[in-house]
């Protein structure tokens, strides 16, 4: 058996011990997990109660020594609530950092469009360079580092709207949404009655492991061609006529290394145009800005993504 096919296995095993408690939602627990092996970041952008919160969990209790911590974004958050803070010891006579939850292999930051934006831009430096800066002195993270940020689509009495330069930290924004079926709901119901919390997942993949993954990704080909595709699909969104700002030369890159951990999850080791196709949408959404006219006719950032992909030819086709 070779490496691909044995860690796409897996990665398999990963998926269906999250898909446990998260139930009937296949693809938006890879497209998470895609996200931590890409060493990115997920929005997850939904009404409460569809479990954001509790695919986080699963997905840190699901791996070996993996640690989670989770904050409670409010208005009066500070940001070194966030990051963590120096204070003095009288006993020794220094100052001593206390870490703050940003430390963690898992970071769920609930509704994170309630705090002010000084405290969302402590997340900043974290979630592109996976460290800290307290005092002129920088820490460094556990890694891997996946930081969940949610927020709630809906309501807009005291939030603060999220800057671009922030969303474009996040390597994929995704909807989990409501389940798909009644047998599905009756499960959740089911899980709920019996009290069941993601704490009692076992764990199926330990912290080194995931490593090996990650380093995996990291050596997944990338053609020429391919490279040039994804390239293609970001200059187009450029130029389409309903987006005022389109995608930076970050979401090319940010779309390049999503398709190679989308191929490593299926257990090879070469990226296709399909993998590309697979990320496109959540990879890309969050980086346009579309005109007044557009956002007035209601046009939505995925169908934009979806008229770039039918337009945009996919290497080898326009030679047959």
């Amino acid at each position: 058996m070779s490496d691909a096919i044995r860690l796409g296995g897996r990665f398999q095993e990963l998926a269906e011990n999250v898909e446990r408690f998260v139930r009937g939602k296949p693809e938006v627990v890879r497209l998470a997990l895609v996200c931590l092996l890409a060493q990115g970041h997920l929005l997850i952008e939904d009404v409460p109660g569809v479990a954001k919160t509790s695919l986080a969990k699963a997905i840190a209790r699901s791996i070996g020594g993996a640690t989670v911590k989770r904050i409670q974004f409010t208005p009066d958050l500070l940001p070194s609530d966030v990051t963590g803070v120096q204070v003095y010891d009288q006993g020794r006579g220094r100052f001593e950092f206390r870490p703050g939850p940003v430390f963690a292999h898992v970071l769920l930051g609930d509704e994170i469009n309630r705090a002010a934006p000084k405290t969302q831009s402590a997340l900043l430096e974290v979630m592109a360079e996976g460290q800290v800066t307290v005092d002129g002195e920088a820490r460094a993270v556990p890694d891997p580092f996946l930081c969940i940020a949610t927020q709630n689509p809906i309501e807009h009495q005291g939030t603060y709207a999220l800057p671009e330069a922030q969303l474009d930290r996040f390597l994929m924004r995704i909807a989990i949404g409501y389940p798909a079926d009644t047998t599905d709901e009756v499960t959740i119901i089911g899980d709920g009655v019996a009290r069941r919390r993601p704490e009692e997942l076992r764990p199926v993949l330990e912290l080194d492991e995931l490593r090996l993954m990650i380093t995996a990704v990291r050596k997944t080909h990338l053609s020429a061609e391919l490279q040039n595709y994804v390239a293609m699909i970001t200059r187009a969104t450029r130029t389409h006529p309903d987006v005022r700002l389109g995608v930076s030369p970050r979401g090319s890159i940010a779309l390049a290394v999503a398709a190679q951990a989308y191929a490593v999850s299926t257990g090879r080791e070469f990226v296709t145009a399909d993998d590309v196709k697979a990320v496109a949408v959540p990879v890309l959404g969050h980086r346009l800005l579309l005109t007044a006219e557009a956002r007035i006719g209601r046009h939505r950032p995925e169908s934009i993504i979806g008229e770039v992909l039918a337009e945009v030819p996919v290497p080898g086709m326009e030679r047959r």
